[in-house]
């Protein structure tokens, strides 16, 4: 069974889109920061930094003035470390994010502050993308 699983292909990585399947964020797309196939010392399962959308951007249109555009085009973020068994990917990808760096942070899941510093970028980074008309299936809120 070893060659098997040495064999299949690694489709989790940095940059890929995947939905959240269970617990608070259950239904919420996300993106894979970094990703940690073997584990670590205090989680030993495959798991992954991903930062996502908890409320998404409200449909805006050309007629809008800019203080309502700016309004709806709001987006809340989150940033979470995810069991792999509990995210789902998807076909998409998100290139070329500027967050990317913020993964390799270790200290981010345990530091409130750098949690917050890297949600507030997370935010701007997803709300430019929103406003360039990038990634539209993204900020699109999943139905079901």
């Amino acid at each position: 069974w070893g060659f098997f699983l040495s064999a299949m292909g690694k489709f989790l990585k940095a940059g890929k889109v995947a939905i959240i399947v269970s617990g608070r964020f259950a239904g919420k797309k996300s993106v894979i920061l970094k990703t940690f196939d073997e584990g670590s010392a205090d989680r030993k399962y495959g798991h992954a930094i991903v930062a996502g959308i908890d409320r998404y951007p409200l449909k805006v249109t050309k007629g809008m003035s800019k203080k309502k555009f700016a309004k709806r085009a709001k987006v809340k973020p989150f940033l979470k470390v995810v069991n792999y068994s509990h995210i789902m990917p998807t076909r998409y990808s998100l290139e070329n994010l500027e967050i990317k760096n913020l993964a390799t942070q270790s200290d981010l899941v345990t530091n409130p502050t750098a949690r917050t510093a890297a949600r507030k970028q997370i935010k701007t980074a997803f709300e430019e993308r929103f406003q360039a008309g990038k990634n539209k299936w993204f900020f699109s809120k999943l139905r079901f």
